[in-house]
């Protein structure tokens, strides 16, 4: 029944038999077969089918709401019982909004320190991907904005606060000032990330309350190809100061930092988990190393 319920969320989450069958690894017949039986075990027929994949039923939609939470169940048994016999091992998939990535090293270093016999998957996601990649199984945590809050049910726990400055080429005229506002930074030619990002939204925000508008000559999903255009001179990016920290250490580019007309502390990015109790062993494990990562860091994680 367990290995059933894998198949119907690897369907329900690929919403195609071919894709979803090459995720479990098996052929697309014995998952067809598996959903049938799945099926005349529960009742009720779960998945619209015609020539292809038409989506859930609303029985379906139900059944795979207790799956989720059964198989979490059983994932979480395995993982005790594997840890109780040869220690913590296995995958952790971890989804991390772009601007984070080189910040992440903070939590997984001294994590792998202590659990050697654990691989870590860091995955580049967007903070919505993040929480919805959580509720389906397919992340086991993340690292994102905290503010707002997020919606779904998911523990937090505050890493760091994400404040901002203009990142510019040494030579730029701009790179000598101690301090940028929001309205002269609206004035530059920039590039900045894809308006699906949660990070531009913030930006966008700072921009409209400093009345220029948001008017990017060119945007991305990827910050590595916002700081390649910064490298030419022609444009500038706005980038949090903890990674721009990583990308002036050669001297190429200056980070300016950016102030509002208001003070404010900045934008709360933390862990977040499926709101589960007890979690697994590994999970408790990382909020256990992001708890003890926060306070070796006085004073900077603010209010979560």
């Amino acid at each position: 029944m367990i290995d059933k319920l894998e198949m119907f969320i690897a369907l329900a989450n690929e919403k195609h038999f071919g894709r979803a069958a090459e995720v479990i690894g098996v052929t697309q017949p014995t998952l067809s077969s598996a959903m049938k039986q799945l099926e005349e075990h529960l009742g009720v027929q779960l998945i619209h089918r015609g020539s292809r994949y038409q989506g859930l039923t609303p029985e379906g939609e139900r059944a795979l709401d207790w799956a989720l939470r059964i198989v979490a169940d059983a994932r979480a048994l395995k993982a005790e019982m594997r840890r109780a016999r040869s220690g913590l091992s296995g995958n952790l998939r971890l989804g991390v909004i772009p601007t984070a990535l080189p910040m992440v090293v903070d939590l997984v270093a001294p994590f792998t320190d202590k659990h050697p016999q654990v691989r870590v998957s860091i995955l580049s996601r967007t903070s919505a991907e993040i929480l919805e990649q959580i509720d389906r199984l397919e992340l086991d945590a993340g690292i994102t904005y905290l503010d707002p809050a997020p919606a779904r049910r998911v523990e937090v726990r505050p890493l760091y606060l994400e404040t901002y400055c203009l990142l510019m080429r040494a030579d730029a005229p701009l790179a000598h000032l101690p301090a940028l506002t929001w309205g002269e930074v609206g004035r530059q030619a920039l590039c900045l990330l894809s308006s699906d990002m949660q990070n531009r939204r913030i930006i966008d925000r700072h921009l409209a309350a400093a009345g220029v508008p948001s008017s990017p000559m060119v945007e991305s999903n990827s910050i590595v190809v916002l700081v390649s255009h910064v490298l030419t001179g022609r444009w500038m990016s706005v980038v949090p100061a903890k990674f721009a920290g990583h990308v002036v250490t050669r001297g190429e580019l200056v980070a300016v930092p950016v102030v509002a007309d208001v003070p404010e502390a900045g934008q709360q990015v933390g862990l977040v988990v499926a709101q589960r109790d007890p979690h697994t062993p590994m999970l408790q494990a990382l909020i256990d190393v992001a708890e003890a990562s926060t306070r070796r860091r006085p004073g900077q994680t603010g209010q979560a």
